[in-house]
């Protein structure tokens, strides 16, 4: 998910020179994107802020924790790498960088870290809300805040260390074509070492991804069989007990917390799969087509401007997918009924402490 906003870069292959050339648009969308991307993730993790007394009164602070953890890398990563890349652009005829250098080094790094980080999180993210909605009982009594914090600093911890295997000499970061960008071998692995980290990188991001989809299902089921027995349930209110009818219990299930919840880490997931997906999916199979190695590859650098745009996209799925946005949406229809439900209780019990 944190790649930054790399431009192609257009070099002449002459015998005497090697001249390239960086447009000025390219430096101003890498600008664009890059303010754009910080803005959007500043604006969601307000909006999370808002939001945590509620997540609080319903005791949903360990996914409170994963988001803004999710947040809160991709806002590092979008400013650290997109700063990396500008630091490329405005120093190209120094020519500053070359594989095996210090910073190239710390550039691949960067990358590898942050985009593991990312999906780990995201795939955190999507087993904390299976348990909690399959397994509820367990979920409150097990699941704590202490538990969410030591799952994001072990996979934290284990995106690190495989970030930088490269520099206590397990594999080594190369420049890559478009001489932008410092990442894994993933055309011309010198050593078994550069393969196995590409497939590593390429095979733990797709087995989050799918993993992710598999646990959204799930919830998914559980929450659609929910939804049924709560239409089916109660169909008539009850006077002695205040039950509201059935249309109005069913519709606040589905504009439930939960709910919410549950569409956000779905939006999250399908922005993942789209932007990280191909690139994850065509650098593994990279690995297997050797008679390929020494050809150009231009897909390789569109799947990296595709996983650019993960980190951008994510704050606005808590933006757009708020809750007042969500009911409205998805209980626009029942405003009237529940407000009368709402009043006609109301006056029950109004009535009930007068006779009393």
């Amino acid at each position: 998910m944190m790649t930054p906003s790399v431009p192609v870069i257009s070099s002449s292959n002459e015998s005497t020179t090697n001249i390239t050339s960086y447009p000025t648009s390219d430096l101003g969308m890498s600008l664009f994107t890059m303010i754009f991307g910080a803005i959007s993730n500043l604006t969601a993790l307000g909006i999370l802020a808002q939001s945590r007394a509620r997540f609080r009164r319903q005791s949903k602070k360990s996914f409170l924790l994963l988001t803004v953890s999710l947040l809160i890398t991709d806002l590092l990563g979008h400013v650290i790498l997109g700063a990396f890349a500008l630091h490329v652009h405005l120093n190209l005829k120094r020519k500053i960088l070359h594989s095996g250098t210090t910073f190239c080094n710390v550039f691949g790094a960067s990358m590898v870290f942050f985009g593991s980080c990312s999906l780990f999180l995201g795939f955190a993210m999507a087993v904390e809300r299976c348990v909690a909605i399959t397994q509820p009982f367990f979920h409150v009594s097990m699941i704590t805040v202490a538990h969410a914090q030591s799952v994001v600093l072990f996979l934290s911890t284990f995106a690190l260390v495989l970030a930088t295997l490269p520099f206590f000499s397990v594999g080594h970061y190369i420049t890559q074509d478009s001489n932008t960008w410092c990442f894994l071998p993933i055309h011309k692995p010198e050593l078994p070492a550069d393969k196995i980290l590409v497939l590593v990188f390429s095979s733990l991001g797709l087995f989050a991804l799918f993993f992710s989809l598999f646990c959204n299902i799930v919830s998914g089921v559980v929450l659609l069989q929910a939804r049924i027995k709560s239409r089916s349930g109660d169909t008539t209110p009850s006077a002695s007990s205040g039950r509201r009818p059935s249309t109005v219990s069913s519709t606040s299930f589905f504009c439930s917390l939960d709910v919410e919840m549950m569409v956000q880490l779905v939006a999250v997931t399908v922005v993942s799969c789209v932007c990280w997906g191909p690139f994850l999916i065509h650098i593994f199979m990279k690995q297997f087509k050797l008679h390929l190695q020494d050809e150009k590859d231009p897909f390789v650098l569109i799947g990296l401007r595709m996983a650019a745009w993960n980190q951008i996209l994510d704050p606005w799925v808590y933006i757009l997918l708020r809750r007042k946005v969500l009911t409205r949406l998805c209980c626009g229809r029942y405003p009237q009924s529940i407000l009368t439900s709402n009043n006609s209780l109301s006056e029950s019990r109004r009535n009930t402490i007068n006779l009393h």
